[in-house]
């Protein structure tokens, strides 16, 4: 029977969220129904409800997150009942062009529950991502599960869903930052520090944050920052390079997205060194440069989409470290919230007040 439970809603562009009640069906051939522990607030959330991803409202809100797996769909072999999964918005097809090369990470066709979840009056609601988890129950597609040590904090494991996830697999696996390299981060909330943490991780010698906001590069060194730049008092590639030897460090991560902060990570970098762009630009952004810039300082620009993760080799991995204390992902959490807090968290995050405010359910 479909259930009727509590979800958070963004009903129309630029308004308040709303908590309502929302249907969840029964899941179907490959379906599953989450019963849903933690979800972090993340700013994609909020560039929902701004408008920033498409006008398909209302949108059923939340995808880093956790819970328990309560019921399964027809053909679910990936997950059982009782499973304590982190829920992905890259549910593997396995048969599309990347799949078949051997690079499911960037798998070009992914999975999402084919029902709909609803309000109570019928309408069709748009999960963020593919996955809804503002909510105590949600439906997703069985890839988009990911089983995980269950001893582990809801509130600290749901954040691989997305952010801390996308900046450590930044660092990783995009950049493949190895031992001794030096690396520098341009903007250090969420998804930055997780990329500081992957470097620190993987043992580079010199990790250095840049940021505008004191507070932020407090965040940074925590996290495993050696140096910190703010960038409203000092000139952030002049100051990379005299911290590096005047090189230019081997790796700059940008986690800001902007056409500014991309040119710093650029100019920041060593000859021959790799750039990162996993900061999210908006579609009016373009970018004028020399094009023999390009050619005459040579290496790698990439862009990191999810850090290019593949979650069911990387989240297992990561929970791992967390339990083993190597890694820590506790200190993403600022603060834990119920659902009807959800409005006053997006102002604490556009504000830089927290990293991260999760929902406890």
């Amino acid at each position: 029977m479909p259930q009727t439970v509590r979800g958070v809603i963004s009903r129309s562009k630029k308004q308040p969220v709303e908590l309502v009640d929302i249907v969840i069906p029964d899941p179907g051939p490959g379906e599953v129904v989450v019963d849903i522990t933690a979800c972090g607030v993340c700013h994609t959330d909020l560039t929902y409800r701004e408008g920033g991803i498409n006008d398909e409202y209302p949108f059923l809100l939340g995808h880093e997150a956790a819970g328990t797996v309560e019921s399964i769909g027809p053909g679910v072999t990936h997950v059982a009942v009782g499973d304590f999964v982190i829920l992905n918005w890259r549910a593997v097809c396995g048969e599309c062009r990347a799949c078949k090369r051997g690079r499911p990470h960037l798998c070009f066709d992914t999975f999402n529950a084919t029902q709909k979840m609803t309000l109570t009056d019928g309408t069709e609601l748009t999960p963020a991502l593919g996955i809804g988890a503002f909510a105590d129950k949600t439906l997703v597609h069985q890839g988009q599960c990911t089983k995980v040590d269950p001893e582990a904090d809801p509130a600290v494991a749901g954040l691989l869903g997305c952010g801390v996830m996308a900046g450590l697999g930044a660092a990783i696996n995009t950049a493949n930052i190895g031992r001794d390299d030096t690396v520098a981060v341009i903007g250090c909330g969420g998804v930055g520090d997780a990329a500081i943490a992957g470097a620190a991780l993987v043992g580079a010698r010199t990790i250095i944050a840049v940021d505008t906001d004191n507070r932020k590069l407090d965040w940074a060194r925590s996290f495993g920052a050696t140096h910190t730049i703010n960038a409203k008092e000092l000139d952030p590639v002049a100051t990379i390079q005299d911290l590096t030897d005047g090189f230019g460090a081997d790796v700059v991560i940008d986690a800001v997205g902007r056409p500014e902060t991309w040119k710093q990570a650029f100019y920041a970098r060593d000859l021959a060194g790799t750039v990162v762009l996993v900061g999210v630009p908006t579609p009016d952004m373009t970018l004028e440069m020399p094009l023999v810039d390009f050619f005459s300082r040579g290496g790698a620009l990439k862009s990191s989409w999810y850090g290019d993760c593949l979650p069911e080799r990387d989240f297992p991995t990561l929970i791992s470290l967390y339990r083993q204390g190597r890694l820590p992902l506790e200190k993403f959490v600022s603060e834990r919230i119920g659902l009807d807090a959800i409005e006053d968290a997006f102002h604490k995050m556009h504000a830089g007040e927290v990293l991260r405010s999760v929902v406890v359910l």
